[in-house]
């Protein structure tokens, strides 16, 4: 029989994702000692917001900055909020996405997912600028202007495209989502932002059940 997939929808510059961060470890662990013959788990950028050079407005900045904080006092998340003071902040995550698409490459997807989240959350560099994802490629061992030149080119923003648009055909409730697909059905899983239990419980209901 055909492996189980389990996609994880999510996009690198989204807060939420980065709350989630410690538990969908802990699942990830746990799916590889339990279901590792039975399921693949595949992640899929879903595309929070298009490219744009324009200066995030202030009043998304306050919004997103309260988002932080509200995450820090739910889950213990820790960010940095210097970025709101030293970046210039633009509403754009599709060059991350395209960045772990590009990693994706050369094995490096969940490394370069890690290198942003951190860069963005913990160092106040901004994801949203090339010259930054490129010196995160650098990191990761991978070749700068080769990197740059694959994260801008067409090919790139088609797959980017492609990915965006199955990932919201699924049944997601924004990201992070969990979505088990088996025998050409989508099933979402619940997703636990404290409990990594919570997810497993239905994913090995699902799989019970094929």
């Amino acid at each position: 029989m055909a492996k189980a997939t389990l996609y994880y929808v999510h996009d690198p510059m989204c807060s939420w994702c980065w709350g989630y961060r410690p538990t969908w470890d802990m699942l990830q662990q746990q799916l590889q000692r339990e279901f590792a013959e039975q399921l693949d788990v595949t992640y899929l950028v879903g595309g929070l917001a298009p490219d744009s050079a324009e200066p995030m407005p202030e009043a998304m900045q306050q919004m997103l900055e309260q988002t932080w904080q509200r995450i820090n006092q739910q889950l213990g998340t820790l960010f940095n909020h210097d970025f709101w003071r030293v970046c210039q902040p633009r509403r754009s995550t599709y060059p991350a996405c395209r960045a772990t698409l590009v990693a994706r490459q050369y094995g490096q997807e969940q490394a370069m997912v890690n290198a942003i989240q951190h860069a963005y959350y913990l160092h106040a560099s901004n994801p949203s600028d090339t010259e930054v994802l490129c010196a995160l490629a650098a990191t990761l061992g991978i070749n700068t202007e080769q990197f740059k030149q694959q994260l801008l080119s067409e090919q790139t923003e088609l797959q980017l495209q492609k990915e965006i648009h199955f990932a919201r055909k699924l049944p997601i409730q924004g990201f992070p989502s969990l979505v088990l697909v088996a025998n050409n059905h989508a099933y979402p899983i619940t997703l636990d932002y404290q409990q990594w239990q919570t997810s497993l419980a239905d994913i090995q209901a699902v799989l019970a059940k094929i």
